[in-house]
């Protein structure tokens, strides 16, 4: 039995070990006298936890932490000043730089054909406004060719120009497929599908690079909505273009101003966005070390990228990892002060834009990536780690199960082993490690929600964390690392080949190098 039933399964029993064992240390079951795990699980697992404040501070105080920005750059102190006063040697380790940008704030109003302020903000690296700008708003009409696009290309001087397609309905598809009739479900997925094919059509006719054509139009503003399915918010990525704002509104109010575009009822609006563009800035990897006693050239790596997107605060994204590794160093000073193999964390700067900083770190350090017993990265959400997998490792089912065999039944128990697994082709900052065959896993939690919910979005802030799992999944981060430090063998870097019908094997993913500045355009 495997997935949600297991899962199920796993969890009544956890529910009925709580009720018949109870002891003088709490509600915990410990199937081992290791006094490691014992004092780990008393330091993460009780009010003794940094986690709660850990994220508040970084989420509400520092906030976002885009590529480049200032905020960024807070962060990689903030970091390095924690570790500094728990006694954790770390370093900010330089890579590279990326372009410096600065977000201020950003008003949007319809102010005809009614009034309304809209839900709407910039994009990262977008230039903004000097001053508020009225304009129409206005829809990219079906265009037969070229020639057709150039005659019409006048028209968007000093306008909003919509550029995604109009969702029909802003409600999540779970809210329709639980109340709605199965024909009207049918209906409504039938009408979105048809209409983003026909913007993609439009879209096609203005050549490969549309946001460029717009770009040098004149235009006020290009709108785009980029809704992440739950919620009503939207996904807030980077702007393509260098002197039109470009702003994503939110799924709602999209939808209102190309009914009242498409049906010829006047919408105008006012922008006011400020930005700031500054000088490109400096990028950095926070790396933190506890030495190693007996095999110092052997490695345990924790991982979690800092920076995040920033139309919110990066809570899941990935506030939440960075904490949750933050932590599990503090926990291992504390209960585990002088591990065997060498335990270094790294807090990886531009992870959003294509694993940089990670990328930069395994290129650097290749002593690590030698000598690395394993490493584990977290990278989604705030929910209890519930999923991982052996990434094709073929040997590493075993020491996972030796490793598991130690935890307390109330973290193990809910999590899934997928052994042997197969190679992942993309992800998160574990495959930059994974691409040059060494052991390196992602600590997985929910991904359909975080997806929905958080990922990218305007909604990612403190209050979307579950404090409880953070501890769980801080001290569970711990000690793998504890049992990963001691384990008497190194986990092999045997990899899984896969065979397709037609004979064809599936390549292991290549390592490729990482960029060490802004991409020029």
């Amino acid at each position: 039995m495997s997935g949600p039933a297991a899962r199920a399964m796993r969890a009544a029993l956890v529910a009925f070990v709580f009720a018949v064992s109870v002891t003088a240390a709490g509600a915990q079951t410990f199937p081992t006298y290791d006094p490691v795990i014992k004092r780990l699980w008393d330091e993460g697992m009780t009010n003794k936890s940094q986690v709660a404040r850990l994220a508040q501070v970084l989420t509400d105080s520092i906030g976002p932490r885009l590529s480049g920005s200032p905020g960024f750059l807070s962060a990689v102190d903030w970091v390095a000043g924690r570790y500094a006063a728990w006694g954790i040697p770390a370093r900010k380790e330089r890579y590279g730089t990326w372009r410096g940008w600065r977000r201020r704030y950003t008003h949007v109003d319809l102010v005809a054909p009614r009034e309304r302020t809209l839900e709407a903000m910039i994009l990262a690296w977008s230039p903004g406004t000097t001053r508020p700008v009225e304009g129409d708003v206005i829809v990219v009409p079906e265009l037969a060719d070229s020639a057709a696009v150039q005659a019409w290309l006048p028209n968007v001087k000093g306008k909003f120009v919509l550029f995604s397609a109009p969702e029909p309905t802003c409600r999540p598809d779970e809210n329709w497929e639980r109340l709605a009739r199965p024909a009207t479900v049918t209906a409504m997925k039938a009408s979105r599908d048809s209409v983003k094919r026909m913007w993609n059509q439009r879209a096609q006719k203005l050549g490969r690079d549309p946001h460029a054509l717009l770009d040098g139009s004149g235009a006020a503003g290009i709108l785009t909505s980029l809704w992440s399915a739950g919620w009503g918010v939207n996904k807030v990525f980077s702007a393509s273009t260098r002197t039109v704002p470009v702003l994503d509104v939110s799924c709602e109010d999209y939808g209102l101003l190309h009914r009242l575009a498409a049906n010829a009822q006047g919408p105008r609006l006012r922008l006011d966005a400020r930005a700031e563009q500054l000088p490109d800035a400096p990028m950095f990897n926070v790396v933190g070390e506890l030495k190693g006693t007996e095999k110092p050239d052997e490695y345990v790596l924790l991982g979690a990228h800092l920076d995040s997107w920033d139309g919110a605060s990066g809570a899941t994204d990935n506030g939440s990892g960075t904490v949750m590794m933050m932590e599990a160093m503090r926990l291992l000073k504390a209960a585990y002060p002088n591990p065997k193999r060498t335990i270094i964390v790294g807090h990886w700067g531009a992870e959003e834009q294509g694993l940089i900083g990670s990328r930069a770190f395994a290129e650097d350090h290749k002593e690590v990536v030698d000598g690395l017993q394993t490493a584990f990265n977290q990278d989604n959400g705030t929910w209890r780690i519930e999923y991982i997998r052996m990434m094709g490792l073929t040997g590493a089912g075993a020491h996972f199960g030796r490793w598991f065999s130690a935890l307390p039944t109330e973290i193990e128990s809910l999590i899934d082993l997928d052994i042997p697994g197969v190679p992942e082709t993309g992800g998160s900052d574990h495959m930059s490690f994974l691409c040059a065959g060494a052991p390196s896993f992602r600590l997985q939690s929910n991904y359909p929600d975080y997806r929905q919910y958080t990922w990218h979005t305007n909604r990612d802030t403190y209050d979307k964390l579950i404090i409880d799992d953070l501890k769980n999944n801080a001290t569970l981060a711990a000690m793998l690392a504890y049992q990963a430090s001691e384990d008497p063998a190194r986990v092999p870097r045997d990899q899984r080949v896969l065979v397709s019908p037609s004979g064809a094997t599936q390549g292991w993913p290549r390592c490729s190098p990482a960029p060490r500045s802004t991409p020029q355009r």
